[in-house]
């Protein structure tokens, strides 16, 4: 009796210490996802290849329709590269101001592209994108989406553009496959609050 007695403590210890471990799990979990913020302001700081390897497993580990992992990935963090990036861009969006600095000043941008044949590849992407902004912030290295550039090297004011057409050249995405987004990484220079969401925009439908 004494025997099975201890058994069954050490199997309640064990289950009682399991479960912390879950709830511990879960509360980082949603400390992670409640304090990501859009990061606009970087420190002039790189961001190692090993905490973007990291960033970009834990991205492609994120699900997708029939697992067909419908995007491709281009990282720059070469500071002269995104330099002439942004020249290019200006010069081939002569009217568009902020052409320079729609990178927000990340060390590092990734360009994301989707498969054009696939309907559900922008989903995929976002997915994608999703997984690593948090396992990003999970590490300390802020994030920001961005749109801009896209439509900055994707459908420039000036399609002819050596410069423009250079930059989509060294992208070298696959054929049928389209940038879709960017998105800057790099260690945050602000700490901006939490904007107000708006809880009417989801409904239980019994």
């Amino acid at each position: 009796m004494k025997r099975l007695a201890l058994i069954l403590a050490t199997a309640m210890m064990a289950c009682a210490g399991f479960a912390q471990e879950q709830r511990s799990i879960s509360e980082t979990v949603k400390e992670v996802i409640m304090s990501r913020r859009s990061i606009r302001k970087y420190k002039p700081v790189p961001v190692g290849r090993d905490t973007l390897e990291q960033i970009l497993f834990a991205g492609i580990n994120a699900p997708s329709g029939l697992n067909k992992q419908s995007w491709e990935i281009r990282i720059v963090d070469n500071p002269q590269t995104l330099e002439a990036i942004k020249d290019a861009m200006a010069e081939a969006n002569p009217s568009n101001k902020m052409a320079r600095g729609c990178f927000r000043e990340s060390p590092v941008v990734m360009f994301i592209a989707n498969d054009t044949g696939y309907d559900c590849s922008p989903i995929d992407c976002g997915l994608l994108s999703e997984n690593m902004m948090l396992s990003a912030w999970s590490m300390g290295v802020g994030s920001v989406c961005l749109g801009s550039p896209v439509r900055l090297i994707a459908e420039p004011e000036i399609p002819s553009c050596k410069a423009i057409q250079e930059v989509q050249e060294k992208l070298g995405f696959s054929k049928g496959y389209k940038l879709i987004i960017c998105i800057g990484f790099g260690y945050a220079n602000e700490s901006p609050k939490a904007k107000p969401r708006d809880k009417s925009k989801y409904r239980f439908v019994e």
